[in-house]
């Protein structure tokens, strides 16, 4: 989507000795989107799938900024820090997973989750073994389309997981963020307990 920005103005607000400094400046930009842009956007506002533009710029600009969109090179080389990415169907893994043994499956979620590891500490810096950054992680694996994860007690919770394999993505969690898992469900959503 192409998209003109114009900045029109920035401008201060009275200075008041009760006013933060963060409320003291404000700055406006002024998109101009063409007729079938703002058609587009006031048609998923319509449908009720995004709130308003404003949030729908914020949650395009966090992707962007989370996964580095800036440095891609279009059309065809997408990185993520160290990692390449490249947008796949869900069928192209699921037909991977069926020449693999099922004895194997674990290992192979383990060993996966262990890539991911080193990409995203290396990358960005997050710390997968570290709880206190597991929203973090979280929120990576949910944005590049794995699932929804959540943490609740001692529970890993996979909501609308990208492939149904809960002994695959038991190994794939073990290996990200280093802990053991027992599987408490076999369909979504995904229930692993942390038991070590």
């Amino acid at each position: 989507m192409l998209i003109s920005i114009l900045v029109l103005t920035s401008h201060r607000i009275e200075e008041k000795s009760n006013v933060s400094p963060k409320e003291r400046s404000v700055k406006r930009t002024t998109i101009i989107l063409d007729d079938e842009e703002r058609e587009y956007i006031d048609s998923l506002i319509e449908k009720g799938r995004e709130p308003g533009i404003k949030p729908l710029i914020s949650k395009m600009l966090d992707v962007y900024r989370s996964m580095m969109i800036y440095d891609w090179k279009y059309p065809g080389e997408y990185y993520c820090g160290i990692s390449r990415v490249a947008f796949i169907n869900v069928e192209f893994i699921d037909t991977l997973l069926k020449f693999i043994p099922k004895e194997k499956w674990r290992e192979v979620g383990r060993e996966t989750g262990e890539a991911a590891r080193v990409s995203m500490e290396a990358s960005i810096n997050i710390e997968t073994t570290n709880r206190e950054r597991w929203p973090d992680v979280f929120k990576r694996l949910r944005i590049q389309g794995f699932g929804d994860f959540y943490l609740r007690d001692k529970y890993v919770i996979v909501r609308t997981p990208f492939i149904n394999n809960q002994e695959v993505w038991g190994g794939f969690l073990e290996g990200l963020l280093g802990v053991r898992l027992e599987a408490k469900t076999l369909t979504p959503p995904l229930i692993f307990e942390i038991v070590g």
